[in-house]
């Protein structure tokens, strides 16, 4: 571990490293091996008390430089965010579990979310609206005040820069909350805001167990909160911001299907939808988990993604693996529980479904067969690399079974018939789909779900919606004579 990893890490509040209240500290570990990486503050609700006073206290200073003045700013975030990158990948891959280049990739992407928005910062106009010739009428864009970020496990750099990088250039104080089991990457993150030259308080940062993140959502301080996790979680946070109405943005997962139909390149399709389930060792919002495949390539799909799935390699993040670990003790035991839960409901395992005997918090790529869209495999979020694979006859049954669960993230169409893959992905009903790939995309692309997946978008111009709220203005412009 490099001298850039502290053994103890504080609260950052108000542009300083303070210990939490509580005087307490609880320690994150490597899911690799199961050995601590170091210690961090164990925050409060009177923390969080601290963190949104120290926000609201900053917000004049910051809201006074001119836009171009916050892009600037931003954009020197993106440059340290490259500067300091071997520190964050090493951080990101010991904390989180991802290999070595899945956590490059995450770190370049992070850089490449701020600098996406740094560019935006001078571009938030609002508008005139004719509403008649003695009558002036226009609209502006003003910031909601205070931002809460609750960030989840499998993405902490990434999701943390997704909300502060936007909230940040539309003139927004945040205050992040890191998953107890990731708290690392947000820490490193806030000192990199502060030497780009972020003002004290515009970033702060609140680490803990359960205790912050509750006090976050439920804050009558916090002017707007976006929250990335499971969907009961979801559910109580837009419950305790129903309190004071405080706007939410709520990304809650997805089961997201994968429609293969006969004219698909089943290279393509095999190799994309591999990808889509065991990155991230499948602990992506997006996940392909649900290959939905047309009867007459059934057999043949499953062979082919059976013999990619058993030529992946699992080990440390550190040893750059193919995939690596599961990120917590208590969701490796929830994904072996739902391959038992397939097993029971009598799918066929084709491969995996094993955790391997050494330390760590490993599970096999994992594909099950003969699935319907009934059993509980099919309908809820694994979240791990276990991949269902279901078959069809004809594209409306693809689609009714693409659209058969309660959530939206994703889906995708695996078709060289562009207007049938179109026709498809029309009546997805997702927020996003790939076609002919997964996880396409950019900085600039709106994503976000429909149905139970959520509310809002991340990325793209459509991310500022939540941090700017439209205010109309409506002049009387009668001239006496």
């Amino acid at each position: 571990m490099s001298d850039a990893i502290k053994d103890t890490y504080d609260l950052f509040i108000d542009g300083e490293t303070v210990p939490a209240s509580s005087n307490d500290y609880l320690t994150t570990e490597d899911p690799a091996t199961e050995e601590p990486i170091a210690e961090f503050a164990a925050g409060t609700a009177d923390d969080v008390d601290e963190a949104v006073a120290a926000a609201r206290n900053s917000l004049d200073e910051w809201q006074a430089k001119k836009p171009g003045e916050r892009g600037d700013i931003v954009q020197r975030i993106a440059d340290g965010i490259r500067e300091h990158a071997e520190t964050l990948v090493e951080v990101e891959t010991l904390d989180q579990g991802k290999p070595l280049t899945a956590s490059r990739g995450a770190v370049e992407g992070a850089a490449g979310c701020f600098e996406y928005y740094a560019g935006a910062a001078d571009k938030l106009e609002g508008k005139s609206i004719p509403v008649g010739e003695d009558t002036l009428d226009f609209t502006i864009r003003e910031p909601y005040g205070v931002s809460a970020q609750i960030i989840p496990w499998n993405a902490p750099l990434n999701l943390s820069a997704q909300g502060t990088a936007p909230a940040l250039v539309a003139g927004n104080a945040v205050v992040i909350k890191p998953a107890p089991t990731t708290p690392l990457s947000s820490l490193h993150l806030a000192e990199i805001c502060k030497e780009a030259g972020v003002p004290d308080g515009v970033i702060n940062v609140v680490t803990g167990a359960t205790e912050p993140g509750a006090a976050l959502s439920s804050h009558e301080g916090v002017d707007t909160i976006s929250f990335t996790g499971s969907v009961p979680t979801g559910q109580a946070v837009m419950e305790s911001a129903a309190e004071d109405i405080t706007p939410v943005t709520l990304e809650l997962g997805g089961k997201n299907p994968a429609i293969v139909m006969p004219d698909a390149d089943l290279d393509e399709a095999v190799f994309s939808i591999a990808i889509g389930i065991f990155s991230n060792t499948g602990q992506i919002c997006a996940a392909a988990d649900r290959a939905i495949v047309h009867e007459s390539i059934y057999d043949e799909f499953v062979e082919r993604i059976v013999e990619r799935a058993e030529a992946y390699t699992l080990g440390p993040g550190m040893e750059d693996p193919d995939m690596g670990p599961l990120n917590h003790a208590a969701h490796h035991d929830k994904v072996l529980n739902y391959i038992d839960i397939g097993l029971e409901e009598g799918a066929t395992l084709e491969t995996g479904g094993e955790a391997l005997d050494r330390d760590g918090y490993f599970v096999e790529p994992t594909v099950f067969s003969d699935v319907s869209n009934e059993m509980q495999i099919a309908q809820e979020e694994i979240f791990g690399p276990v991949l269902t694979v279901i078959p069809f006859s004809d594209r409306k049954e693809a689609v009714e079974i693409a659209n058969d669960v309660e959530l939206g993230l994703t889906g995708g169409v695996f078709s060289n018939d562009l207007k049938r893959a179109l026709q498809t992905a029309r009546e997805i009903e997702a927020g996003s789909i790939y076609v002919n790939q997964w996880f396409g995309g950019s900085a600039a692309t709106p994503f976000g779900g429909m149905k139970k997946s959520g509310i809002g978008r991340e990325m793209g111009l459509e991310s500022l919606d939540s941090y700017l709220q439209t205010k109309n203005v409506c002049i009387d412009m009668t001239m006496d004579e």
